[in-house]
């Protein structure tokens, strides 16, 4: 298994979320996130620049969207990587089906194991199992330089 420059950061600081009751919209360790809100707490501990999601989303926002709000995003903050070959500290995004958008965010804990926030649980880390798997709708890790404007 490979490691980007920062994977072992990302890992650290996403592991610390663990345990963070699930909240929609939110973003504060220990008080509530969901699935972006942890990947935005995990890029400011790590120094990045505010990252400010433009659209407000309701909990089924992507059953009804044409665009792919969360792989545009990822693709302007962060670096393609593959899903072939994960490294600790990857970003993934799933979507349900190859008809829908991109609607759910994990951060690559290593050993075929996932960090998540999702409805009805805290933070926690999962086996990454061929049902998300089959999923991954796009792999990125965090740049080396995260105060990109």
């Amino acid at each position: 298994m490979s490691h980007n420059p920062l994977g072992l950061s990302v890992l650290q600081a996403a592991e610390s979320w663990i345990g963070t009751p699930y909240r929609h919209q939110m973003s504060r360790k220990h008080v509530g996130c969901d699935c972006l809100g942890l990947l935005l707490g995990v890029w400011r501990e790590l120094g990045g620049v505010p990252i400010h999601f433009e659209h407000n989303y309701s909990r089924d926002w992507a059953e009804c969207a044409s665009e792919d709000l969360l792989m545009a995003a990822a693709s302007k903050y962060l670096i393609p990587a593959t899903a072939k070959k994960l490294s600790i500290g990857d970003v993934l995004l799933f979507r349900w089906s190859s008809f829908t958008v991109s609607k759910h965010i994990a951060i690559y804990a290593g050993d075929g194991q996932i960090i998540h926030a999702y409805e009805r649980h805290a933070v926690c880390k999962a086996s990454l199992v061929p049902q998300w798997r089959r999923r991954i709708s796009g792999t990125f890790q965090f740049p080396d330089r995260l105060n990109l404007e």
